[in-house]
């Protein structure tokens, strides 16, 4: 068949997304999106240092951002994203803010970042308490802890790993783990999955179903929020941030006993 004659490709839309320089999952940003949008990824320059507050500055400068952003603009992005969570949250609200002013004058494009798109995300689901997860030290979890409280959302809970490095390599298995017992500490009413290193796509759902409270992670706000930037949605298994009807759960049925036949309840022969 003559390819030609399909007329294609077809028009693609476009967002640009700044990681820091040891991102490793670009793939599971990809499975967000929409096929009529493209990501047009660009990494923060190479620092030899661990995962920590030092770090999170460092990958969140303005001119790191400003020139990372600049080098997005040849593909014309409508919207550029900030692919990072402690990167965002270690300024504060404050700070969050001034990042998205310096990438939107960078680029002439809206602009988000994760931790703003995670108050967003918060605000659409109507919690006010939430759950924590994160791959952190506990220096970096209490920046993270600090930051949503800063936005007025009690923290109910907290569950955090202690990693410097090779986030991407958690096991789902521990992911979950790590949410059960956040989840456990109090009566959140949503989950988040910090750190856009985590695994966390094929999660959710099963969190949501076992929880019984909205699950976000940091790389699902952060392509919510852009596509939204877009005017259009973010793609996905059935998740409460993406599906209205997601956010309503079956009620409970108490258990039961089953009723034996006569002949097979204790007692009788």
């Amino acid at each position: 068949m003559d390819v030609t004659l399909l007329g294609g490709p077809g028009a693609q839309r476009g967002i640009g997304v700044v990681a820091p320089f040891d991102f490793a999952l670009d793939r599971e940003l990809w499975r967000w999106v929409p096929d009529d949008v493209s990501l047009h990824l660009t990494r923060t320059p190479y620092v030899p240092v661990e995962v920590s507050l030092d770090l999170a500055r460092l990958v969140s400068e303005r001119e790191t951002l400003t020139d990372a952003v600049r080098t997005l603009i040849a593909v014309a992005p409508e919207a550029v994203a900030y692919a990072c969570a402690c990167g965002s949250f270690v300024g504060g609200i404050a700070g969050e803010r001034a990042m998205r002013t310096a990438m939107s004058l960078a680029g002439a494009v809206p602009s988000v970042t994760t931790s703003g798109a995670l108050l967003d995300a918060l605000a659409e689901l109507g919690a006010r308490r939430v759950a924590l997860v994160t791959p952190y030290t506990v220096s970096v979890t209490r920046a993270l802890e600090e930051y949503v409280a800063e936005a007025g959302v009690t923290v109910t809970g907290c569950a955090f790993m202690g990693l410097t490095r090779r986030i991407w390599q958690v096991p789902y298995r521990e992911v979950v783990d790590m949410a059960r017992r956040a989840a456990r500490a109090g009566t959140p009413e949503a989950l988040f999955l910090s750190c856009t290193n985590l695994p966390t796509y094929d999660v959710i759902p099963q969190l949501e179903a076992e929880l019984r409270i909205p699950v976000i992670s940091a790389n699902q706000v952060t392509m919510w929020a852009a596509l939204r930037r877009l005017g259009t949605r973010a793609v996905g298994p059935y998740q409460a941030l993406l599906d209205e009807e997601a956010r309503v759960w079956p009620p409970v049925l108490p258990e039961q006993n089953p009723v034996l036949p006569e002949e097979q309840q204790e007692g009788w022969t």
